[in-house]
């Protein structure tokens, strides 16, 4: 493609802005033409019970229709919003697309981890309609909208046929949850009979975490909706290395932002041993987002590499690179390809 593009680029909390340094270097030794447009957003400067991102991030956002973004920090148990519940609502990104494969050199207890998590991303548990009905009790309101589960198991399917997949596993508790988790699985039937290409299966959720640790390798395109989504897509990351490996792209109609999903690691922040490949691998499908399949592929492939090769891993990897080292041994790699 070759067009330039003008890319929203929030670090984040922690250390988000050393690996988001990291990936900016890696595009810059690649040539790869993005413009970054940094915006800065913090849990710390969000008021307690206050769900507004700023105004220029927002703005920046729709204009470029397409951000990265590292981790941002959500207190627990406290009454801040949790920023990437609201950037997600904010710009409607409907589909959370969390890929999860094995990695040359390094060992886990699989080897054939080859997935995709696609997680419904606006509704379900996550609505964010609680209230305490009586002191001590709690109610949490679950969401489920023929809409939204239309358009994910849509997605799901397409996304199928787009990346040569052959199968969607639709994950549920409909035999639980009838009404709400029952009308996720029609929507997911109703699109599985649009695509006869495409195999299809339905498993309960706590059957499927079972199956995943059995047999990773029996998955290919899983849709869920959005509490199990979360879990289960940690879970796959688990199954690879960890969160640090782990690529997101969170998809809208016409605005996708693509974010490494591990914490924040106050413990190593500020110094420079933070492993940046989420964030990387996460830069890299947005590259095939906007058309640069070509150059998202060699940047992949080279830190792909280096993993391999195992000459520099950070800390999290068994290794003692930093960050900077690791983004070198990439930028080593894509040079002398």
């Amino acid at each position: 493609m070759n067009e330039h593009t003008t890319v929203t680029l929030i670090p984040g909390d922690g250390i988000g802005p050393e690996i988001a340094e990291a990936v900016v270097g890696i595009f810059a030794d690649a040539s790869a033409p993005i413009s970054w447009e940094r915006m800065e957003l913090s849990s710390a400067g969000v008021a307690e019970g206050s769900p507004l991102l700023p105004d220029e991030l927002v703005a920046s956002v729709r204009k470029n229709k397409v951000a990265l973004k590292g981790p941002l920090a959500t207190p627990i148990g406290s009454g801040h919003v949790s920023l990437n519940l609201a950037i997600r609502k904010a710009f409607n990104l409907y589909a959370n697309v969390r890929p999860a494969r094995s990695l040359a050199g390094l060992t886990t207890r699989y080897d054939n981890v080859d997935l995709v998590v696609v997680r419904e991303n606006t509704e379900g548990e996550y609505s964010g309609l609680e209230h305490e009905v009586a002191p001590g009790v709690v109610e949490s309101i679950k969401v489920i909208t023929r809409t939204a589960s239309e358009r994910i198991a849509r997605y799901a399917f397409e996304y199928a046929v787009r990346e040569n997949r052959h199968k969607v596993s639709a994950v549920h508790k409909a035999n639980i949850m009838k009404k709400s988790d029952g009308l996720f699985l029609q929507c997911c039937r109703e699109a599985a009979e649009k695509y006869p290409g495409i195999e299809y299966e339905e498993l309960i959720v706590d059957n499927c975490c079972m199956q995943l640790v059995r047999d990773p390798g029996r998955f290919d395109v899983m849709v869920l909706p959005n509490l199990y989504g979360d879990i289960v897509s940690d879970l796959t990351a688990g199954l690879v290395g960890g969160l640090g490996l782990a690529p997101s792209g969170n998809i809208g109609d016409d605005i996708s932002v693509f974010e490494s999903v591990h914490g924040t690691a106050p413990d190593i922040a500020g110094q420079g041993k933070a492993n940046p490949t989420a964030l990387l691998l996460s830069a890299c499908m947005m590259l095939r987002h906007i058309g640069e399949t070509d150059l998202g592929n060699r940047i992949e492939r080279a830190c792909y590499d280096v993993l391999a090769e195992g000459r520099f891993r950070t800390g999290d990897l068994g290794g003692t690179a930093g960050t900077e080292a690791f983004a070198g041994a990439v930028i080593g790699k894509l040079q002398s390809a």
